[in-house]
């Protein structure tokens, strides 16, 4: 229950990535300490085939190696989801720029975790987000044409698609038929109403507002 694309990295226009605040989540970078919940929830083979960089199995090291390689990427930005309630990992939400495709935004979310809506609320979060702070245009996504889960979170938070193409999927070690969207900024400021929600909230703010 994944989009295809998940990109490792930082910021494209800043230097560290800002705390994200929802209804129900906390978006922020993830930190050393949370390698273990990462390969926990990562080591899932119905996840990696669904994501094109993910390798399976996927063990505390590659959560780690991934963890420390952020710092040293440039032109990409990505985000650890927590619930408020628990503070459990949930998944993980990035956009970056890949070397064989412009930039991009994926997730991938826990087994756990599917069906309650998580991965539709971090995207418009990192969405509304990039929109708002960047001078994008656009962004895209993709994912196989068998996730239609995944088909239909893009859908709910705006992409249009734009055609078909192969994508290397790493844990299957082969391509596979993928579906291409894309969402333009002047389609996400007429649909910028995602129902009741509000523009994230950057930790910090309600304090500020408060003082």
């Amino acid at each position: 229950m994944s989009a295809l694309q998940m990109i490792c990295g930082r910021s494209p226009e800043t230097s560290s990535a800002p705390v994200l605040e929802t209804g129900r989540l906390i978006l922020r970078t993830p930190g050393l300490e949370d390698a273990t919940s990462i390969a926990l929830l990562a080591n899932n083979r119905k996840i990696a085939e669904m994501t094109a960089l993910l390798p399976h199995p996927y063990g505390i090291e590659d959560a780690t190696q991934w963890i420390t390689s952020l710092p040293a990427e440039t032109g990409n930005w990505n985000f650890g989801i927590f619930a408020k309630d628990s503070g459990k990992l949930v998944g993980v939400c990035g956009y970056g720029k890949r070397q064989d495709r412009g930039p991009e935004i994926g997730y991938w979310i826990g087994e756990p975790f599917w069906g309650q809506g998580y991965a539709t609320e971090a995207m418009r979060a990192v969405i509304d987000h990039l929109f708002t702070t960047t001078t994008l245009d656009e962004i895209a996504a993709g994912c196989r044409v068998t996730n239609v889960v995944s088909r239909r979170v893009l859908e709910k938070c705006g992409f249009q698609w734009t055609g078909a193409a192969l994508f290397r999927v790493r844990a299957l070690g082969a391509s596979v038929p993928a579906d291409q969207f894309r969402l333009e900024r002047r389609n996400w400021a007429s649909l910028r109403a995602w129902g009741q929600s509000e523009l994230p909230k950057i930790a910090g703010e309600k304090k500020k507002a408060a003082q």
